[in-house]
């Protein structure tokens, strides 16, 4: 199976999306002063929740879009491989923001999550902005502001109704 750009649309979403999504839940928990253990469960289950979510809703609008695209019953195959990337790369990166909760208490845990999550936000848009040629440090920055912006939601909710 050759790489198409819907398998790298489906990687860098999945990884963007689960590190956004899981460091944001889990800060705006954390913020509130939630047991380590139930910040720890809860990421596991977002995790889980939202990979298979993901997959089949990356699977249903990529043979939708190829249907439309070529006619019926076109593209299966890769459609099912991208939800497969989908489902992949968001269950992966949904344990980088939880890893720290697993041996760290309340602020160290809290700020080494949303650091690293900053962090493989970072590296991907490298990674990417050098695939797609439009540079390795606007990639970069790209997905790390964008990242961190939406990571700072789920702070600020969190200390807001917290």
């Amino acid at each position: 199976m050759r790489l198409v750009p819907a398998h790298l649309r489906n990687f860098v979403f999945g990884v963007e999306d689960s590190l956004v999504s899981t460091v944001g839940l889990l800060s705006g928990i954390a913020i509130a002063g939630v047991e380590r253990e139930t910040i720890f469960l809860t990421g596991v289950v977002l995790v889980f929740v939202e990979a298979v979510s993901m997959a089949a809703g990356s699977f249903l609008s990529e043979v939708s879009a190829e249907e439309y695209e070529g006619g019926r019953g076109v593209g299966q195959r890769q459609s099912l491989f991208s939800g497969l990337i989908m489902f992949g790369s968001y269950l992966i990166a949904g344990f980088i923001p939880i890893f720290p909760y697993t041996f760290l208490e309340g602020t160290r845990a809290f700020a080494s999550s949303i650091m690293l999550s900053v962090a493989a936000l970072f590296v991907l848009g490298a990674w990417s902005g050098v695939l797609s040629r439009s540079g390795l440090i606007r990639g970069a920055l790209r997905m790390a502001v964008v990242g961190g912006v939406a990571i700072a939601v789920g702070v600020g909710v969190g200390t807001f109704i917290s």
